[in-house]
């Protein structure tokens, strides 16, 4: 019985309506269970790779034995102090990403929605340009500050904007408010490095989207940030279930409407503020992951937030790889590998499935 249907025969017969969500049959949540298991593992096996492969050559064997035993040799501080940050750098911006793109997309059921369309890419690249040009910052570390603040200005700008005079943030004011916030943020930026040619050299290696050169003291700032939006997203889970037949349906569910979007406002920004801060922004990961995961295990949040967690940290380690791989002995940055692979993967999935989100 559809949804509608459901609902106009319990008002007739006066019987209390069963809360509307995605609901799993056991075999098919052992199934998802399993594909869940079988991503985790393509994700380690990813991981080892990546910490393997570079610009010098130590054979996997060599590589394994330092992995456990570190021994103070070249081969191993290349391994502990630069392929392995990079490579947990890597899972946890793609975690952000994957997620926060899935959780955006759920925020205003629009599937066509990024992360960035709350302003927070232009908001943590305004941050950068402040720190470079008027701060003097020079270093990915003191970068990542600046990053985090503009992206959450810009955030609590666009939901002021999208809340403003006695009406809720809805889906639709949230998008038009930060379409406005992405195009103050744009011209300001640019008008910026226009003036400051050094500045400007320094930017265009933090916006290409890069993990090199990053270490342990980002890792570690980035974590909280991560963990706390995983968190928030997987309790929102159940009421953007709600959400997604639409607002009267999920308030009469026992949902705050208002209350959900901005806590869901809030892991975003934390989530891709902190990963856009860490490495630059990075495309197509959170526009393109969570389609992936609803083509795989429909589109029941919990499911999807799941699966865009695991494999989004795939593919951005993936492209990862491929950018050494291809630019050897230098690198093409991960940013730009991400584009090149996830920009096909979309036009696919739309050429293959009418995009929608129920």
């Amino acid at each position: 019985m559809s949804v509608e249907a459901q609902t106009a025969s319990a008002s007739r017969t006066g019987d209390p309506v069963e809360p509307l969500v995605p609901t799993t049959r056991p075999a098919t949540a052992a199934l998802r269970g399993l594909g869940l298991l079988v991503t985790l593992g393509v994700l380690v096996l990813v991981s080892l790779v990546s910490v393997w492969v570079g610009s010098r050559g130590i054979p996997f064997a060599s590589t394994w034995d330092l992995l456990w035993n570190p021994d103070g040799s070249q081969a191993s501080v290349i391994v502990h102090e630069y392929r392995i940050p990079r490579t947990l750098l890597g899972v946890l911006v793609g975690v952000a990403l994957g997620l926060s793109g899935a959780l955006m997309q759920a925020l205003t059921r629009n599937p066509l929605a990024d992360p960035g369309l709350l302003g927070v890419n232009l908001g943590a690249s305004s941050g950068v340009v402040v720190a470079i040009a008027f701060m003097g910052v020079g270093t990915p570390l003191g970068y990542v500050w600046f990053a985090l603040a503009g992206a959450a200005l810009a955030s609590v700008g666009v939901y002021l904007l999208g809340s403003s005079g006695r009406k809720l943030a809805t889906p639709d004011r949230l998008v038009v408010a930060g379409a406005a916030v992405t195009a103050v943020l744009y011209a300001f930026n640019w008008g910026v490095l226009l003036f400051d040619p050094e500045a400007f050299d320094q930017f265009r290696f933090w916006t290409v989207g890069s993990l090199a050169g990053r270490y342990y003291d980002i890792v570690l700032l980035v974590l909280p940030f991560t963990l706390v939006g995983l968190l928030v997203a997987f309790l929102l889970a159940p009421s953007l279930n709600a959400l997604a037949m639409g607002d009267q349906m999920g308030r009469s569910l026992g949902v705050n409407v208002g209350r959900t979007r901005l806590l869901a406002a809030v892991a975003v920004m934390l989530l891709c503020g902190a990963a856009t801060a860490a490495v630059g922004p990075v495309s197509f990961v959170g526009l393109a992951v969570p389609h992936v995961a609803r083509f795989l295990v429909g589109a029941d949040q919990r499911w999807v937030f799941a699966y865009s967690m695991l494999l989004a940290p795939v593919l951005l380690v993936g492209s990862d790889v491929l950018g050494r791989v291809l630019g050897s002995p230098g690198e093409v940055q991960v940013g730009i590998v991400t584009a090149l692979i996830g920009a096909p993967l979309f036009i696919a999935l739309c050429r293959r499935r009418k995009l929608v989100m129920l």
